[in-house]
């Protein structure tokens, strides 16, 4: 303990003069960046209205390109069918007022064909399969091809 009082009492001088440099130090610093914020008042102002502004940006680009629609997933139950033919309920075929020409078009529905390849199958124009189509939709009571073929299937009109 003595040597470090011996120690202190020599480098007195030395280590308050250090001191009051640093303070000194500190000072002209502190006055030079008062200086350079009043002489360069403006470009400091525009870069921070510049930095909020492309902050804000951003933001709103996040913000805007987020989609808005939520993907849900929905497992549906699918019937496999044996292969053994479904005999097409003829009652209800003729309670829904459902023609040959509609049933044979519901078939190449249930196997997959376009509307252009049904009526070059039937040899009958594109306009009249959507024709049968509408109707088709109208009597099932739905609204997609997917749709009818599937009530068609549960409904036993088709196998």
């Amino acid at each position: 303990m003595t040597n470090f009082k011996n120690t202190f009492k020599r480098k007195r001088s030395t280590i308050l003069y250090s001191i009051s440099l640093a303070i000194l130090l500190f000072f002209l610093k502190w006055l030079e960046l008062r200086y350079i914020i009043f002489t360069h008042s403006f470009e400091i102002y525009a870069g921070c209205i510049a930095v909020l502004f492309t902050a804000l940006g951003i933001w709103l680009a996040l913000k805007l390109s987020k989609p808005k629609i939520e993907t849900i997933v929905v497992e549906k139950e699918v019937r496999v069918n044996s292969n053994e033919n479904i005999v097409p309920d003829v009652s209800l075929i003729s309670q829904l007022e459902i023609t040959k020409r509609e049933l044979e078009i519901l078939n190449l529905l249930a196997q997959g064909h376009s509307n252009q390849e049904i009526a070059a199958t039937l040899f009958v124009s594109l306009s009249t399969v959507k024709t049968h189509n509408q109707n088709l939709f109208e009597k099932l009571d739905v609204k997609r091809r997917i749709q009818a073929v599937e009530k068609a299937k549960r409904l036993h009109l088709i196998s």
